[in-house]
């Protein structure tokens, strides 16, 4: 029997199916997406916040809740929560989906420029608009 799948909307590092893969995780259905009313912020790691007006991207997988659980149960990233979120896919549909994110939002004077630099190289890479990849810092 096949494992059951849920949707989680990625927008930090584990966007990149490839960083999945070598994580042993095996992502299905990639959509690109978008969540509307949340903002990327960066701090030692990336989180959503609840920002009006704001346009987070990312990617949907379909993904077993085993492999959720190994992702966010690695080390340093035991902190972070699911939320449920309606994410829209590019071409315009609709859907729900799991969406990790920190229980506290990083300190405005927190900054991780090596992540966000690797960030903007997945976001160029998966063919997200340029003026959200440039306000990544």
């Amino acid at each position: 029997m096949t494992e059951r799948r849920v949707d989680g909307f990625f927008y930090g590092l584990f966007m990149d199916a490839d960083i999945l893969r070598e994580s042993d995780i095996v992502p299905e259905n990639p959509r690109r997406a978008f969540a509307n009313g949340f903002a990327l912020r960066i701090g030692r790691r990336a989180t959503l916040v609840p920002a009006d007006g704001a346009r987070a991207y990312g990617m949907v997988f379909a993904l077993s809740h085993d492999a959720l659980d190994r992702l966010y149960g690695a080390p340093g990233l035991e902190d972070y929560r699911p939320e449920a979120i309606i994410a829209r896919t590019l071409n315009g549909d609709s859907l729900p989906a799991l969406c990790f994110n920190l229980r506290q939002a990083p300190a405005p004077d927190e900054a991780n420029a090596d992540y966000a630099a690797r960030l903007r190289r997945a976001l160029e890479k998966l063919g997200f608009p340029a003026d959200y990849i440039a306000s990544v810092a």
